[in-house]
C-alpha cells in the first residue's frame, strides 16, 4: 500500500504516519509550515489553497490511497475549498480517498445522529466541513466520508491541554456540562481510517467513541486519569456562554462499526485513571 497523508504533521495526522509506517506501508505526507518528525515517512509541503499544488503532489507520490486528516483550522479556504480541489485531483488520479469530517456538521436539534442524517450546521467550520464532505461524495462516489468527534491521545489533544491548563489556573476557562459529545482515542480512529483506506467501501462512515459525555465529564475522566484534581476543573454550562455551537450531538457509530474490526472504544475505558 502506497498512501498519502493530507495534514500528517497535524494530531491526527501524526498518528495515522505513525501507524501507516509500522505497518509497512509506503507512506508520504504533507505538511504547512513543518515536516513531521515520524522516520519513514516522505514529506511534502503543500498548500491546499494553492490551485495546482495539489495535482504536482499527487504526481509526484503517485499513492494508491489518500487520507485527509486536515482539519484546515475554521479556515474555509482551507477546510472547504481545498478539500475540494483534492477530490478534484483524487478523482482524476483514480485515488482512493478517505476524506475526515465532523459531528459538526449537525446542529444537535435532533442529539442522536447515524451515517443517513443530513448536515444542518450551524458554525462557519460546520458549514465548511458540511460543504467539503457534499462535494467529496460528488466529485468522488467511491471515496468514504468519515465523521467523527472530539479526538483525544496521551496528553497532546485539545481537550488534555485545556484540562491541564484549567487544574492549573481555573480563570483560563470552562468546562461545558451541557456540550455533549462522543469521544474518540486517536489509535482507533487512524486504525480504522486506514481500514477504509484498503477497502472500497464507500459513502458516510461514523467513527466515534461508544460513549456520550459531556466536556466537563470528559475533563474529569482526563484530570483522574493525569494525576489531576478534578475538583480544581470549573464547570458551566454553553447554554448561558456566547460561545456558538450545538449542544448535544451524539454520533451513533453502531453500523460502521459492523463493518469495521477496529473497535471504537468509549472515553471512560480508554481514560481509565492509571
Amino acid at each position: 500500500m502506497k498512501v498519502l497523508i493530507i495534514g500528517g504533521s497535524g494530531f491526527l495526522g501524526t498518528e495515522l504516519v505513525r501507524q501507516a509506517t509500522a505497518a509497512g506501508w509506503e507512506t508520504a505526507a504533507t505538511y504547512c509550515s513543518r515536516p513531521g518528525t515520524i522516520p519513514g515517512a516522505l514529506w511534502h509541503q503543500l498548500d491546499l489553497r494553492a490551485p495546482g499544488h495539489i495535482d504536482e503532489v499527487l504526481a509526484a507520490v503517485d499513492p494508491g490511497a489518500v487520507i485527509n486528516a486536515t482539519s484546515g483550522n475554521g479556515d474555509w479556504a482551507v477546510t472547504a475549498e481545498g478539500a475540494i480541489r483534492l477530490a478534484m485531483a483524487a478523482a482524476k488520479r483514480g485515488c482512493r480517498l478517505v476524506h475526515v469530517s465532523s459531528d459538526a456538521v449537525f446542529s444537535g436539534s435532533r442529539i442522536h445522529y447515524d451515517e443517513t442524517c443530513l448536515p444542518d450546521p450551524v458554525t462557519p467550520y460546520g458549514a465548511a466541513k458540511a460543504t467539503a464532505e457534499t462535494a467529496v461524495r460528488l466529485l468522488a462516489p467511491a471515496a468514504a466520508v468519515a465523521r467523527t468527534s472530539l479526538i483525544i491521545g496521551y496528553g497532546t489533544s485539545v481537550h488534555e491541554r485545556l484540562v491541564h491548563a484549567l487544574a492549573a489556573d481555573a480563570h483560563d476557562g470552562v468546562l461545558f456540562t451541557d456540550d455533549i459529545r462522543c469521544p474518540v482515542h486517536f489509535e482507533d480512529l487512524a486504525s480504522a481510517l486506514r481500514q477504509l483506506a484498503v477497502s472500497d467501501q464507500a459513502g458516510v462512515f461514523h467513527l466515534a467513541g461508544a460513549d456520550a459525555l459531556s466536556r466537563y465529564e470528559l475533563g474529569v475522566l482526563i484530570a483522574q486519569r493525569d494525576g489531576l484534581d478534578a475538583r480544581l476543573l470549573p464547570a458551566g454550562r454553553r447554554a448561558d456562554s456566547q460561545v456558538p455551537g450545538a449542544l448535544d450531538v451524539r454520533l451513533d457509530s453502531s453500523a460502521t462499526q459492523r463493518r469495521l474490526h477496529t473497535r471504537l472504544r468509549g472515553a471512560r475505558e480508554f481514560l481509565q485513571a492509571r
